[in-house]
């Protein structure tokens, strides 16, 4: 049991370490790249440099009919970013009648901003190149079902001009595709079945509800009855990036090294674990942003250090507690269970009152703040379980390696 327990822990910490050095460095197996944290993570705009602008519908609308306005354009905006090919562009809508465009990386920041604040084109076009009709002439486009089809459809209606138009189109080319196309893009080819005369037609093919609410938004949002002023702008060099991004890593990893020094000099064998435990936190949750696609941003940097400061925090409750039951005098095995007991409650009270205010940020915040929420979020979910489960689990195989009974190795 004992030479069972040494072999796992050594396991742990053999895996750890190969995992920091991967997370440092990256690593190649066979065709396999593992890129470095530092590349593999997407920077945001305070760290890589780019443009961020913030546009404001100008409309009289409210409530529903306003929310449909923001929506509409934020999809178009999306398309328009996404044909940039730019890394975790981020478009958002801001307050009420306002939409927030982040561009990280950009280099000629005009032309970004010209080919994203452009009127939204949409076209009606036949097989022979013809305009049927415009984004102008479209007054509604819902998601609906009809009889006879099996999945959702979107409906169209067509205002009186594109109603003749539309007509005599879908006389002439019965059995062929007329494209709908937005900003010289096609999003869709609907097959003519029959003449629709009536200026009322449907868009059917194999559509969930999500797909077909996605084109009806799209087609909507080529007649978006709005203008868009621009309200504020900034471009942020991405040497400024690269300093601030710098700097905070150096002051992470000093603070960090200090962190570990003084809990395994304050609280020896428990320090040790609970430093191997601060490591494997550290990794979960720079893996966790990296495969959720998250954006760090500087305000992210700060909630990743603040959460490491609440993951040393819970160890220091444990062990306080461990220390206790050991004056008390009871056996090492025995003090590390009513220890971790004694300390639970007290660190989930804490980190889920922090946790609920992360979930406000994120809920009622924009930009920045949210990704400070979402990391902050991240962090404390981590943090608990690395300091409730994993602490826990390397103590108890140190225990039962038998290998020492100081209580003095112990904190105590």
């Amino acid at each position: 049991m004992k030479f069972k327990n040494a072999i796992i822990f050594l396991v742990i910490i053999a895996v750890v370490a190969m995992a920091g050095f991967t997370a440092l460095n990256g690593l190649q197996i066979g065709e396999t790249t593992i890129r470095p944290i530092k590349e593999a993570v997407n920077q945001g705009l305070d760290l890589k440099g780019g443009v961020y602008v913030v546009y404001e519908a100008e409309t009289d609308a409210t409530s529903d009919e306003l929310n449909q306005i923001i929506s509409q354009t934020i999809e178009v905006f999306r398309r328009r970013v996404d044909a940039m090919g730019l890394t975790e562009p981020l478009v958002i809508k801001e307050g009420d009648n306002r939409i927030r465009v982040e561009l990280p990386g950009v280099e000629n920041a005009q032309e970004a901003l010209d080919m994203i604040g452009r009127t939204a084109q949409l076209q009606f076009i036949t097989i022979d190149g013809d305009v049927v009709l415009t984004g102008s002439n479209v007054k509604k486009a819902d998601v609906t079902f009809v009889q006879g089809e099996a999945n959702p459809v979107v409906s169209l209606e067509f205002d009186s001009e594109g109603t003749k138009s539309f007509a005599d189109a879908t006389a002439e080319y019965i059995g062929q595709p007329i494209f709908i196309v937005l900003d010289e893009e096609i999003i869709s080819s609907p097959n003519v079945k029959n003449v629709i005369a009536n200026g009322q037609g449907h868009i059917s093919g194999d559509f969930t509800v999500e797909s077909a609410s996605q084109l009806a938004a799209l087609i909507r949002g080529g007649a978006l009855p709005v203008n868009l002023k621009e309200v504020q702008t900034s471009t942020i060099t991405a040497t400024l990036g690269v300093n601030a991004l710098e700097r905070s890593i150096t002051a992470a990893t000093i603070g960090f090294l200090l962190v570990l020094l003084f809990m395994l000099v304050y609280y020896r064998i428990p320090g040790f674990v609970a430093n191997i435990a601060l490591t494997i936190y550290i990794l979960l949750v720079l893996g966790i942003l990296v495969a959720l696609n998250a954006t760090l941003t500087l305000p992210g940097i700060a909630a990743l250090i603040l959460s490491v400061g609440m993951a040393v925090d819970a160890n220091v409750i444990i062990f306080e507690r461990l220390k206790e039951e050991l004056r008390a005098g009871k056996t090492v095995r025995s003090a590390i269970e009513s220890g971790f007991k004694r300390a639970t409650r007290a660190i989930l009270d804490s980190n889920i009152t922090t946790l609920i205010a992360g979930v406000v940020l994120y809920q009622f915040g924009t930009g920045p703040i949210r990704g400070f929420a979402i990391t902050l979020i991240i962090g404390i979910l981590v943090s608990m379980f690395t300091a409730i489960i994993i602490t826990k689990f390397l103590l108890k195989l140190i225990v039962g390696m038998d290998f020492t009974k100081n209580s003095k190795l112990f904190g105590a």
